[in-house]
């Protein structure tokens, strides 16, 4: 976890009912006298998420169905703590307004990213009713005046469509569907369950995820090279586009793509979260001249 986590020590889960009363339900004593939760159960992980935002963010009011994709709290974080270093090292600190790229109906970057560090965000998504529900959570949390929402009504489309004339991001963020379709997803976590020795359990997943949220034509490939190109066009409304990447093998071609698409900066920032690693690729368009101007302007 980046040093900066609220989550580096153990769960407080007496103190995480006391804001979430609905997380209560879920939580047992282990064989070895621990407090914990079923990790394999979709609604013991979202009460958790719910009681997570409510007591470190200040989030009173996170509502949405059960079939849409519930983000683990402590690596969403982590990639607001890994983004705001980057941001730093660019003298970018102030008045800084963050494109999210699939916000959902959760909201989870803005949400994080406003309370963490008070950036303004326009979140987008291709799905007009996790759009709703984000607004609701907006509203409910009082941050209609730091975070926006922009339909994306073309599904082939990522950046074009949203970023207006007018724009200027410091930033954007994405977590990129992985799936090449929903038979892939399904497959995916029937392995897991393998590995885990319950193979013969219900396949069900348990941050949940609705088909648009984890699935694109080509998989995480495709969309991130997508993501590459469309960046491209807008290279002087944006300091540095960013993405996590969970494939490694998917870096080299992003970097091979970007030099031929112009970029001037790339960066490959590492996230690990216990036994996961994951990373964060960052790339940028512009000149020295231009990034020393960026702010004046």
């Amino acid at each position: 976890m980046h040093k900066k986590s609220l989550h580096n020590n153990k769960y407080n889960f007496d103190e995480l009912v006391k804001h979430h009363e609905a997380l209560k339900p879920h939580v047992f004593v282990n064989d070895y006298q621990t407090q914990t939760i079923d990790f394999s159960n979709p609604a013991a992980v979202k009460a958790l998420n719910t009681a997570l935002l409510a007591t470190y963010y200040g989030v009173k009011y996170w509502e949405f169905p059960d079939e849409n994709l519930c983000p683990p709290i402590p690596s969403r974080a982590d990639y607001m703590h890994h983004l705001a270093d980057v941001l730093r090292r660019s003298n970018l600190e102030d008045n800084v307004t963050v494109l999210d790229v699939g916000t959902g109906a959760t909201c989870i970057y803005p949400l994080l990213g406003n309370a963490l560090y008070n950036w303004n965000f326009v979140g987008t998504d291709i799905d007009k009713k996790s759009l709703q529900i984000a607004q609701k959570i907006i509203d409910k949390n009082n941050l209609s005046e730091a975070i926006e929402v922009r339909l994306q009504p073309d599904y082939q489309q990522i950046l074009k469509g949203i970023i207006k004339p007018s724009d200027k991001f410091t930033a954007s963020v994405c977590n990129p569907p992985f799936f090449k379709s929903q038979a892939d997803a399904f497959e995916a976590t029937k392995t897991k369950l393998k590995g885990l020795g319950r193979e013969g359990d219900k396949v069900v997943r348990n941050f949940s995820g609705t088909p648009t949220e984890l699935c694109y034509a080509g998989g995480e490939k495709a969309f991130l090279h997508n993501y590459l190109y469309e960046s491209s066009q807008y290279k002087q409304q944006c300091f540095w586009y960013t993405s996590l990447v969970s494939n490694v093998n998917h870096v080299e071609s992003m970097k091979a793509s970007l030099k031929k698409l112009g970029a001037t900066e790339f960066q490959v920032v590492d996230m690990i979260q216990g036994n996961k690693v994951s990373r964060i690729v960052a790339w940028s368009f512009l000149t020295k001249q231009e990034q020393n101007e960026w702010n004046k302007n």
